[in-house]
């Protein structure tokens, strides 16, 4: 099979979450751990740092592996979804994994694929291992897909954990209170080993300081020791950072005001990288968070897609993620918001349409995937919220009809879903 025919074959032979959902998710590490033995166990044969939450976890490992590549060592970089191409999931210093390797991987393995019947992402983990340990990475920052306690990155042995936050999201199959979520996040939480939580939050803190007890981890809260305070300029944000010596200033080129939560978790887990030996000097944290996207393929955090008229996309969807970027959408000077937005089927949608501006004009659309809520459907929903728009077939037409009615002094925003921003970066 050439490269085309192998992603056919992953995407149709093995049940793929972003496509079908919770029917996809596998509650148990037995078939990861199966498919890493047919590959002798390549997740330990680097060092890796393990990154969960419920927002921010993508750009907090993003940055993570800029600044350790920026300081010289080979970072390997694994997270989920992907926006465009598969390969994004499995990076080396930037660099995605080559097609040749996903070709070689799946036609050696394919037998044991029909065998185990794995999901697409245990497939994808074992991928990524197996490239980490086969190319010598120095490191890895490894992305929790969903969940922790039974996500199939949960076999790795960090340095560090870190979890960002704890939000409203994947209640299905996490739980219905934040304690719940929270307790299936902390199962990253390894015996002896540091874990750093972004924010301090008084309706789960008591979660994660237990659960550290309990395997005898030491835990730091970021926000409990720094302090942010930033400016934007363009796309790009002067950020000051106070710790008890002497204020740190760096410039990142992630404009989103909630990366001010994740610069300040970042450089927290630094400290604890220096802490095991990594070489790692403020010099090389101001050099790669100038540059995170173009170290590491970021893309779809407040992402600037036009200047005329201004049009930004975010992937921020659930609750929380969604309070980020009202605020930013609040920071910008326009006359009128057009807002083109899409969500999955199989979420609730009402927390988030209960928080959207009435005052907005929607483009209401259905992502290309399976699990793509009809944009009719979404359409009568949001009207219960007092959110009015028309339909559109595709996120690309109702991408071009609210730039066609927006005039230079309003604003465009694409969102709802991070399957949404994928079909317009």
């Amino acid at each position: 099979m050439d490269y085309k025919a192998t992603i056919n074959y992953l995407y149709t032979q093995l049940p793929l979450f972003t496509r079908v959902g919770a029917s996809a998710y596998k509650a148990d590490l037995t078939n990861t751990i199966a498919l890493l033995n047919f590959v002798n166990n390549p997740q330990h044969k680097f060092k890796s740092v393990h990154v969960g939450g419920t927002n921010g976890k993508g750009s907090t490992s993003h940055m993570l592996a800029a600044i350790l590549h920026v300081a010289g060592y080979k970072t390997g970089l694994y997270t989920s979804p992907h926006l465009k191409d598969f390969r994004e999931r499995i990076r080396i210093n930037g660099a995605m994994i080559s097609e040749q390797a996903v070709i070689d991987f799946v036609a050696l393995h394919k037998h044991d694929f029909e065998q185990i019947q794995p999901s697409f992402f245990e497939m994808t983990v074992a991928l990524a291992f197996d490239f980490f340990a086969k190319e010598q990475v120095d490191i890895a920052i490894v992305e929790v897909g969903l969940g922790g306690r039974l996500d199939s990155t949960n076999v790795i042995n960090p340095l560090l954990s870190v979890i960002t936050n704890i939000g409203w999201d994947h209640m299905n199959l996490l739980g219905d209170t934040l304690p719940k979520i929270a307790a299936e996040k902390a199962g990253i939480i390894k015996p002896s080993t540091p874990v750093i939580i972004g924010e301090y939050q008084p309706e789960v803190a008591e979660v994660f300081i237990n659960k550290a007890k309990e395997v005898n981890a030491e835990l730091v809260f970021a926000s409990n020791v720094k302090e942010a305070v930033g400016s934007r300029e363009s796309e790009v944000q002067s950020l000051d950072y106070m710790e008890i010596d002497a204020p740190f200033h760096i410039q990142l080129d992630l404009p989103g005001s909630y990366q001010l939560k994740n610069v300040r978790t970042v450089l927290t887990a630094v400290d604890e990288l220096r802490k095991h030996g990594f070489t790692i000097t403020d010099e090389h944290i101001v050099t790669a968070l100038k540059q995170v996207k173009t170290l590491t393929g970021l893309h779809g955090r407040w992402e600037v897609l036009s200047r005329s008229p201004l049009t930004i996309c975010d992937t921020g969807h659930n609750p929380e993620g969604i309070t980020e970027v009202l605020k930013n959408i609040a920071a910008v000077n326009y006359e009128h918001l057009h807002f083109v937005m899409g969500m999955v089927n199989d979420k609730d949608s009402s927390k988030v349409l209960a928080m959207m501006p009435t005052d907005a004009t929607y483009y209401f659309c259905r992502p290309d995937i399976p699990r793509g809520l009809e944009a009719e459907s979404l359409k009568l929903k949001a009207e219960s919220f007092n959110l009015h728009g028309n339909t559109y077939p595709s996120v690309k037409t109702a991408l071009q009809a609210a730039q066609a009615n927006a005039t230079d002094k309003d604003l465009v925003f694409v969102g709802g879903s991070t399957f949404v921003v994928a079909e317009v970066v």
